[in-house]
């Protein structure tokens, strides 16, 4: 007999952390646009949103300002090795290449700038809730020095090496899908993707999606290839 899901919907518990009231404000009528039923917390400082984690089971979601008082270069992996299960979402005012790429490879599960329009920022909310990553579209075209075809070459040898199935995977992984969405396009179950998502990431020695969408989309000129 199929079990019937429970149809009541989820209640998502999101930290909004940032120090100006005007900003948690106008993230927090959004936040409940993308997740009506949210749960929101908020928190002006680094230290008061360690205490918001730690005074609240089950946080899903934590949205962190960059530039508020606390903050330091290994706040983000602080906050994920304290709290490994709950994703952050960096919202900031900075949106070069650099800023966005060091707090996904600290641990972030994205980054929204605060330029993003409210659309976006619903959008990017609902894939990392979902289990995505959310980068914005500009980021792996931004980079001032371009790689040369030796390190392409690199890239292009340890792609070869996946297998069809992990290159779907790959391919899905590069337009931003989340695993739930991999899963239903493939008809495949979740620890399936996430069993592929790892050999993905072993086979090209990355520590995260970024790293390997970025080896991805440098493969244009041997695309025919694979």
């Amino acid at each position: 007999m199929e079990n019937k899901k429970d149809s009541r919907p989820i209640k998502y518990k999101i930290v909004i952390a940032d120090d100006h009231a005007l900003v948690r404000g106008g993230l927090e009528l959004v936040v409940k646009m993308a997740v009506p039923n949210a749960e929101i917390f908020q928190a002006n400082s680094f230290d008061e949103t360690i205490n918001v984690l730690n005074s609240n089971f089950s946080i899903d979601l934590v949205l962190l300002d960059l530039m508020m008082p606390g903050m330091w270069h290994d706040s983000i992996q602080s906050i994920t090795t304290q709290f490994p299960d709950v994703p952050i979402v960096i919202v900031s005012v900075k949106e070069d290449f650099d800023s966005i790429h060091n707090s996904i490879s600290l641990g972030a599960s994205g980054f929204i700038p605060k330029t993003s329009a409210p659309e976006v920022t619903i959008s990017a909310i609902q894939l990392v809730l979902a289990g995505g990553v959310y980068i914005p579209p500009h980021v792996l075209k931004s980079q001032t020095n371009p790689i040369q075809d030796d390190e392409k070459l690199d890239g292009y040898d340890s792609v070869k090496r996946l297998s069809k199935r992990q290159k779907e995977v790959l391919g899905h992984i590069s337009l931003g899908r989340s695993n739930q969405e991999i899963a239903d396009e493939l008809g495949l179950t979740i620890p399936t993707i996430k069993m592929h998502v790892s050999a993905i990431f072993k086979k090209l020695n990355v520590k995260n999606r970024t790293e390997a969408v970025s080896i991805y989309s440098n493969l244009d000129k041997f695309s025919d290839l694979l």
